[in-house]
């Protein structure tokens, strides 16, 4: 019998789009889909270790009230398991040493960053290099963007992709590098995988609201070195169908939404990869 690939969707304390997330797992063929609060791993009911992909949705965690993502990144580094000192990152880099995926949107994503699990650079885990801050607009924005893909990203998610149609809903998308030299060592290595773009997907915008944040180069997306943790600021899961699109009765458009090739290309590496 076939093995079944496994996704987990994790939930609870502010985000709002897991159960998209997990519809997306679901239509790209994972045969085990679950959406877990936070705590039920926490308390032990629940592990990491049994699932093959890791998707972190969008969302408001915690309120953001300490900034996007922060609580959540010390509920993360330093919370243990009930009855165990093993903490939930200990589950988590048990994870990706066993070169299993990790997919983070938005809220997500800027977990991902102040974790240290993006960019990684030398494979590093736990060192934030990087952020996700306030928009340079000053406010919250909700719109749709064209995304220019890195053909030369090691990134798994983004394979066989030229550019992609996809709604940002964010007041904290500003990606910032700590210093020069880091973000000269993630373009030199790659790691840029989505930038906003002009409507052709060619060429990376710094321009209002093509650019709806201002982040530096242009940065949508990143990845790891290896290509297999995966982040960005606009939303895969909000477009897998045409009528998802803003302009679905005006357009001729393909039943599927660009959003869904993100999570087909992972499903796929896991069948291919981590279960043959």
């Amino acid at each position: 019998m076939a093995k079944k690939v496994k996704s987990i969707v994790i939930t609870g304390y502010g985000t709002n789009c897991e159960v998209e997330m997990a519809h997306a797992c679901r239509l790209a063929g994972s045969e085990v889909v679950d959406i877990v609060h936070v705590s039920e791993i926490l308390c032990g009911k629940v592990r990491l270790d049994d699932y093959h992909f890791l998707n972190l949705p969008g969302g408001f965690l915690d309120g953001d009230y300490l900034g996007s993502a922060k609580a959540a990144t010390i509920r993360f580094l330093h919370a243990r398991i009930s009855g165990s000192k093993e903490r939930l990152f200990d589950q988590l880099s048990r994870f990706i040493a066993e070169g299993k995926l990790i997919l983070g949107v938005c809220n997500g994503f800027q977990l991902q960053v102040k974790l240290g699990l993006l960019p990684a650079l030398g494979g590093e885990l736990g060192n934030q290099t990087v952020t996700l801050t306030f928009n340079d607009s000053g406010r919250f924005e909700d719109r749709w963007v064209y995304l220019k893909v890195n053909e030369h990203s090691p990134c798994i998610f983004t394979r066989g992709l030229k550019g992609l149609y996809l709604p940002v809903r964010h007041g904290e998308g500003k990606f910032l590098p700590r210093d020069e030299k880091i973000l000269e060592e993630i373009k030199n290595k790659n790691l840029i995988a989505l930038q906003y773009s002009e409507q052709s997907f060619q060429n990376p915008t710094m321009t209002y609201p093509a650019n709806p944040n201002g982040s530096v180069s242009a940065i949508a997306g990143i990845c790891d070195e290896n290509g297999r943790i995966f982040g960005l600021m606009p939303h895969p899961e909000a477009y897998l169908h045409r009528t998802n699109h803003p302009r679905w009765t005006r357009e001729n458009l393909p039943e599927e939404g660009m959003g869904l090739a993100i999570f087909r290309n992972a499903i796929s590496f896991i069948r291919e990869e981590l279960l043959s």
